[in-house]
């Protein structure tokens, strides 16, 4: 029973945290050692949050999605362009996984890494509130090549557990001329891709899945698409708002907190 109130939970903060700008990564960890539990850290439910996470993409941003594929088939100009800019953004990410994924592992198991990158994640969600009054409602839909390979190096950096995926990489589009909602679509667009990617390369390592916790990963899996459903919507609606920045206060305390208990373990 505690497995799977364990694994609900989990995947209520993977859900929430994936997509409003505070770090899932960083929030799993923390959970983690408030919990005690192991079950977070396994190779098959990391897989089966993430890929209900993009499930939530997937069925939030469907229209878009849809046209996007379509134009693919159809080769129709734009769409490819777009297409080719979510894969020039992708490749960042994609080298670091590659080349630094021993490095990138060894600071999930710092709180103090994770504190410190929090504290970064509030002054970027802080930023918003500078470039969204500078943009005036004004911005572009979508980003030239230069900058969809900006945010992607940005989204590469935020593979750091406390630097929030969403709340760094729409600040950096907002900076770069991006519409709110255009830097955000873009965001979440990327986000689906190295969601599934991430997927595609832990797949060699699930040969040792312990048949009993797969009911309460199937539990923490709809906890994650139902709340990262929620928090699509919540996300969506704080740009429209211009309250997006406001996220930062929680990520700074939050942050000071954990540094101060990795200070004192």
């Amino acid at each position: 029973m505690k497995e799977l109130l364990d694994s609900v939970l989990l995947g209520i903060v993977q859900g929430l945290t994936e997509f409003l700008p505070v770090s899932s990564s960083g929030h799993l960890v923390l959970t983690q050692e408030i919990l005690g539990t192991q079950l977070g850290k396994g190779i098959l439910f990391e897989v089966a949050v993430h890929l209900a996470t993009l499930f939530a993409i997937l069925i939030y941003y469907r229209r878009r999605v849809a046209r996007l594929a379509y134009g693919t088939v159809t080769r129709n100009r734009h769409a490819l362009e777009y297409v080719g800019k979510l894969a020039l953004g992708t490749l960042p990410a994609v080298a670091a996984a590659l080349f630094l994924r021993s490095w990138i592992e060894a600071q999930f198991n710092s709180l103090l890494v994770v504190g410190i990158c929090l504290i970064v994640t509030g002054f970027l969600v802080w930023s918003t509130r500078f470039s969204i009054a500078a943009l005036d409602d004004q911005g572009s839909d979508e980003p030239g090549w230069g900058a969809a390979l900006l945010i992607g190096c940005v989204q590469a950096i935020a593979i750091l557990p406390g630097i929030s995926r969403s709340g760094s990489t729409v600040a950096a589009g907002l900076v770069l001329g991006l519409h709110p909602l255009a830097a955000a679509e873009f965001s979440f667009m990327l986000g689906m891709i190295a969601m599934a990617g991430a997927g595609v390369l832990l797949l060699p390592e699930l040969t040792s899945i312990d048949a009993n916790l797969l009911g309460s990963i199937a539990a923490g899996s709809l906890a994650a698409l139902l709340s990262g459903l929620a928090a699509l919507v919540a996300f969506v609606w704080l740009l429209r708002t211009q309250r997006f920045y406001a996220f930062a206060w929680y990520a700074w305390i939050v942050g000071a907190v954990t540094i101060g208990w990795s200070i004192l373990q």
